[in-house]
């Protein structure tokens, strides 16, 4: 063992610590954090595919403008079922529209729902498994009773049933599949507000006089947030099938509002002579899911490891 690893170790065993020089590499800052992400992503092209993939889709919802210029509800008949090329990458409708501007657009509508549906999710069932962690007792029993009937029933037969007796509308869709997903989020809120409470520095604010409010905020809330957020992560892959699936039964935003389910949809009466209605509009749907979750399984664990 090295002299100086001595005497650090005996300048912390009384207290002291030693100054750190500026310019030295321990010296925290922007610049290597940089790096240290770089260096994860090149490490892995996978990763960093979908990094691209959910950058572009997320540009593509908030200014669909910077890849299309074409108006998405506006035809030319005399340009019908055109396949993709150089003017029309994802070809042409039955009615002469463009189907790449119509997918770009789409994305306006379908990636705000599934951000919608998530933040429901995790807002309800966050909240829910926070109570029911933090408070105990018969109101533990109580919430997860609930939760427990929530999860007897499949997501999408609770979600059906939610949107018919909400209504139609993409807003509606959202916050149905959004508490579709509620039992999820608070079973792993509350396990993890569960653990953190029994840990021992909560004890120890506790047993300081801390307010039940302070510990929460302070200590319990930010400590179980973690794996939450990464469900949260994870239900944006599963929530987008959701949302695009509602619309393909027909529950979105009417006709002609380009959703990327309602694209499918009526893309599908035209498989024999243009498959690209129904295949390009489902290849950005699975490109976008996949890349989520590649996404979710890198924040869940690697990204932990590595650090």
């Amino acid at each position: 063992m090295s002299q100086s690893l001595v005497d650090d170790q005996a300048d912390a065993a009384l207290g002291f610590a030693r100054p750190v020089e500026s310019g030295s590499p321990a010296e925290p800052g922007r610049p290597a954090g940089l790096r240290r992400v770089l260096r994860f992503l090149l490490r892995r092209p996978g990763l960093l595919l979908s990094a691209v993939v959910l950058v572009l889709v997320v540009l593509a919802a908030f200014w669909p403008d910077l890849f299309t210029s074409q108006d998405p509800l506006k035809g030319v008949p005399s340009q019908n079922f055109r396949g993709p090329s150089g003017s029309h990458w994802f070809g042409t409708d039955e009615l002469g529209r463009d189907v790449f501007s119509r997918v770009v657009h789409g994305a306006q509508l379908s990636l705000k729902a599934t951000l919608l549906a998530v933040l429901v999710a995790f807002v309800v069932g966050g909240l829910l498994g926070v109570v029911a962690g933090f408070v105990g007792r018969w109101v533990d029993d109580a919430l997860m009773r609930f939760v427990d009937v929530l999860l007897s029933i499949p997501a999408l037969f609770l979600s059906l049933a939610l949107v018919t007796a909400l209504g139609y509308g993409t807003v509606k869709v959202a916050v149905a599949v959004g508490i579709a997903s509620v039992a999820s989020f608070a079973r792993v809120a509350r396990s993890e507000v569960l653990r953190v409470r029994q840990a021992v520095f909560v004890e120890a604010s506790r047993s300081c006089g801390a307010r039940w409010y302070s510990v929460l905020g302070r200590h319990v809330l930010p400590n179980a947030a973690g794996p939450v957020i990464v469900l949260a992560t994870l239900d944006f892959g599963s929530s987008i099938l959701a949302v695009s699936a509602l619309s393909f039964l027909g529950y979105g935003a009417p006709p002609p509002a380009p959703e990327w389910g309602t694209l499918i949809s009526d893309g599908r009466n035209y498989l024999a002579n243009a498959w690209w209605l129904t295949a390009l509009p489902g290849l950005a749907i699975a490109a976008t899911v996949l890349a989520a979750n590649r996404v979710a399984r890198a924040l869940d664990g690697e990204w932990a490891r590595q650090r």
